[in-house]
This record gives structure tokens, sequence and C-alpha cells, in this order.
């Protein structure tokens, strides 16, 4: 439920009509927007059918959320969401490029891709410190070692780093070392570790499950957003299909789709999608032309001795030649890659 707000509606109103919430064991979400300013009621709604909240000062108006993504959607906020990691923006129109391996390996294997993509316009470097692999002989990362290479070749470099999370008991230790969490496809709906991560203030990457429909992924968002963590960033990488020609199947409908019905920013990651590199800078175009907030792209020095999905990375001077399509894209779109 939506409780609108009269324009000039002060904070002893505000205060009153979140203490009635409260009173009635539900949730407040207060979203002051340009022209208006609204509360978000979380929770059983049916609690309010006796509630007169149309009566109390200071409410213009009492509107349903039939979405079941209550925080998550459009309904609720109208503007969109830009989540701040380190100093780069995502979304509201700027851009965050994301790039780095699959896993972190070394201190100078990661320092060495890190000089690479950052001068050629990557604004946040990933590194996988804990890897979830298909085989339990996989190399399965470096864990809190991982963590402390990949911070301080973040810091060496001035960028914010994002790295995955896959079990609750893992969460404090990566809140120490990441500037963002990430979600992986296969723990999009692991739900105690979107309450765990919802808990911190710390800014998420949400994938899509490989076989989730978007409502799923919006649905998995609201776990975060429901235990009072805003900073939440969606991320396409395709899903499962018949095709055999390719890792999965990118669904840049979902883009747009997201866009319709939730304010939080959306990023695309055509190397999982793919698998491969070949496809990876016209995807890469493509989900910036779809309105993306950003591209998640996977970049080694040395593919063929990568610890980690090797075959779907891109090699440095590849990448650098992706970013300058992206550029010129961006300034057609109105979109900044700061």
């Amino acid at each position: 439920m939506i409780i609108v707000l009269k324009p000039g509606a002060g904070q002893a109103e505000i205060d009153h009509i979140l203490q009635r919430i409260a009173e009635l064991g539900l949730k407040a979400h207060l979203s002051r927007g340009e022209q208006r300013t609204i509360i978000g009621v979380i929770g059983d709604e049916s609690k309010l059918q006796s509630e007169p909240l149309q009566a109390i000062p200071g409410v213009e108006q009492v509107l349903p959320i039939l979405k079941p993504f209550k925080l998550a959607s459009r309904d609720l906020k109208r503007e969109d969401t830009v989540v701040q990691v380190g100093r780069v923006r995502i979304g509201g129109g700027s851009l965050a490029m994301i790039a780095g391996p699959c896993a972190v390996e070394s201190f100078e294997i990661l320092d060495q891709i890190a000089v690479r993509v950052k001068a050629a316009g990557a604004n946040i470097l990933r590194g996988g410190a804990f890897k979830p692999r298909t085989s339990p002989y996989s190399f399965q990362g470096l864990g809190e070692q991982g963590l402390k290479i990949l911070r301080d070749v973040g810091r060496k470099h001035d960028m914010p780093v994002v790295t995955e999370v896959m079990d609750p008991r893992q969460v404090e230790l990566v809140d120490r070392y990441a500037d963002m969490f990430q979600i992986g496809a296969r723990n999009m709906q692991n739900f105690d570790l979107l309450k765990e991560v919802g808990q911190t203030r710390k800014p998420v990457l949400l994938k899509r499950g490989m076989s989730a429909s978007v409502k799923d992924l919006l649905m998995s968002a609201e776990y975060i957003l429901s235990e009072g963590n805003p900073w939440v960033v969606l991320c396409e990488r395709g899903v499962r299909s018949f095709e055999e020609s390719t890792r999965n199947m990118l669904d840049l409908s979902a883009v747009p789709n997201v866009k319709g019905q939730s304010h939080l920013p959306i990023i695309v990651d055509p190397s999982h999608a793919t698998g491969r590199p070949d496809l990876i800078p016209a995807m890469a175009r493509a989900a910036v032309a779809a309105g993306a907030d950003g591209v998640h792209i996977e970049v080694h020095s040395c593919p063929e001795k990568a610890l980690s999905d090797g075959p779907q990375a891109l090699l440095p001077d590849q990448y650098a030649a992706v970013m300058r399509d992206l550029r010129r894209l961006a300034e057609v779109m109105g979109k900044s890659l700061a």
C-alpha cells in the first residue's frame, strides 16, 4: 500500500503516520520525491482495512500496490534509484563498467588486468574469491587471501571492488574487504543469504537465476530491500534455453522490462550470457542500446591459463576496443561512464 502525502506535509504529520503503521506491526518505507513524499506500507495489508488512513492529517491518497514486489516496484518510487559504489554511480544516466577476471589468482595477475581495464574505462574491478563451480574438483577460489588481493589491487588503482558471496556465513568476511556484494545466479533464491546482505547497507549486485523469470528476480530483490538495504543493482546474465551454440540465452528484453516495473538499476553480463568472446562486443553494445545501466565483462591477460572461465574472457586489447564503442554509444544515449 502507498500513502501519498499532501504537498507541504510536515515532519510531525509524517512521524504520526509512521507511528500508526508501526503500531499495526507493519514496516514503513519513506520516499521523498521532488513533487511528493510517499510512504510504502509493507506487510499484511489486511490489518489496514479498518484503519481510516485517509483521515490522518497530511494524507492525500491511499493506494494499493498490486505487484508482489512492493519495495522494488515503480509504483512505490517513480524516479530511478541511483546506487553509489565508492565514487561510482549506477543508474540515473551513469553507467557501471565492471571488468576483471572470473577468479582472483594472484596479486600480480590481477594488478596487470586492473591497469589495463582502468585505462580502457572500467570503473569497478571484479574478481571472485569464492567460486561456485559445477564440479567440486574445479578451482574454488582463494578465499580470504583472494579478498585481500582484490582489496589491495582496488585501492592501488582507486577502483571499488565487487566479489561474490556464496553463504550467509561469508557475509561478514566479504563485507570487510569488498565495496559491493555479488549474489550469483545459483544463489538468486538463497533467501537466507539475501536477508543477510539485506541487513548490511552495502550495495548488492543481484544476478538473475538461470531459470528465473523477471518477476522471480524482482522478488529476490524484495528480500534484500525488505531488510532495509535499498542499494540493489540487478544483472541480466542469460537464462537456460535449448540453444547449444551459446552458454545461455541473453534476454535483453529484461532490461526495458525491469525498467518498466522497477526503479532499481539493471546491468548486463554478456560474458556469462554468451560464453563466447566473439559475441561479447555486439551484446555489450546491444545492452547499452537497450537502456542498461552498465556492462559486466570478464577480462584476463592470458585466458588460456585462467583458473576459471578463461574461454569466455576478453583480452585487455579486446576490452579496450569494446569500451571505445561503448563510449560513443553512451554519448548517443545521453549517458555517462563517470
